[in-house]
């Protein structure tokens, strides 16, 4: 399970990495669509903060401080910035879980995130599908923003 997680996670930040990247106007990053609440941007920041804290901090000791709310207020920062921190949590993200031990794996969670108990394993798996979540979310705004179609891949 170990593998296959890094592997998602891997294949999943990169896509997030390749979604920012296919934004040909930086300031469409930061727009918010009409009926949203968020910008391609500020997703990104979110799942930054989101993967740094609960695997980076929580898993690695890494000491990460999260600003969860500067994840979704703050606003332009450079494309390439956006890129290097989605890199860098590709780096966390990588060392944390090939380090971790079966016994972290199959061990409780030190943080009851939902409200409930879960092993450590489950839980990355809720953090993979939050992250597939939000990416499809950037997918759907970048296309809009350039009046591609939505449903095209």
């Amino acid at each position: 399970m170990q593998t296959s997680l890094l592997l998602l996670f891997q294949r999943d930040i990169q896509k997030l990495h390749q979604e920012i990247e296919s934004y040909q106007d930086e300031s469409k990053i930061w727009e918010i669509l009409d009926g949203t609440k968020n910008s391609g941007g500020n997703l990104a920041l979110h799942l930054i903060g989101n993967l740094n804290n609960y695997i980076g901090k929580n898993l690695g000791n890494t000491g990460y401080t999260r600003n969860r709310e500067a994840e979704f207020s703050s606003k332009n920062i450079p494309k390439e910035t956006l890129l290097k921190a989605i890199l860098d949590v590709k780096e966390v993200v990588t060392n944390v879980l090939k380090n971790l031990s079966d016994e972290q794996m199959k061990g409780i969670y030190s943080e009851e995130v939902l409200g409930y108990e879960m092993t450590t394993e489950s839980f990355l798996i809720h953090l993979h599908g939050h992250l597939t979540y939000h990416t499809g979310q950037i997918n759907y705004h970048r296309r809009f923003m350039y009046h591609d179609s939505p449903q095209s891949s």
